[in-house]
């Protein structure tokens, strides 16, 4: 019988406050900084893809929510710096259950999750996402691939020296004094 009491009393507590209501998507409020959304294919600073089509990402995915084709690069066509790149790329947002397994698997950083959380459609083929829509946009300085590597003469320069020792010898020597 109390608990009934109780129950009534919640209830009448609550009609009295004001009811809020959120204006979306008018009054569009941000996400947490560290919120994961949709996916990104990044860049590496001269523009070059950072994705080389090993497909890891698409074997993490417990959803089956990823294709991916890898292609060769060639000296005239230049995607990315290592051997291959990744030809073909998409995710299905219908199949994504947003986990992130895909991020943790890519051994170059270059699936990671973005702010966006608005992946809502009525039609289900906008929701399969392509390479084109995944990849980060040329930031000023950047050269729409393929070109040839700026940043290096070879693939160490891009992944195990990384941009800015590819740019300063002397600061790759300190570091592989540091490593050692």
């Amino acid at each position: 019988m109390l608990d009934g009491i109780k129950g009534f009393g919640v209830t009448f507590g609550t009609m009295f406050k004001k009811v809020v209501t959120e204006q979306y998507p008018e009054d569009f409020y941000p996400t947490a900084p560290r919120y994961h959304g949709r996916h990104q294919l990044n860049r590496h600073p001269d523009g070059l893809e950072k994705c080389v089509g090993c497909e890891l990402c698409a074997w993490a995915c417990p959803a089956d929510a990823i294709y991916v084709e890898g292609g060769d690069n060639t000296e005239e066509e230049r995607y990315s710096p290592g051997e291959r790149y990744g030809a073909i790329y998409q995710i299905n947002y219908l199949r994504c259950i947003g986990c992130g397994l895909c991020v943790e698997a890519c051994p170059t950083r270059s699936l990671t999750m973005i702010n966006f959380y608005e992946l809502a459609d009525d039609d289900r083929q906008n929701l399969i996402y392509t390479k084109e829509q995944l990849m980060a946009p040329l930031l000023p300085g950047m050269e729409q691939p393929p070109h040839p590597m700026r940043l290096g003469d070879d693939e160490q320069d891009y992944y195990v020296q990384g941009p800015a020792h590819a740019k300063d010898p002397d600061v790759g020597d300190q570091v592989e004094e540091q490593i050692k």
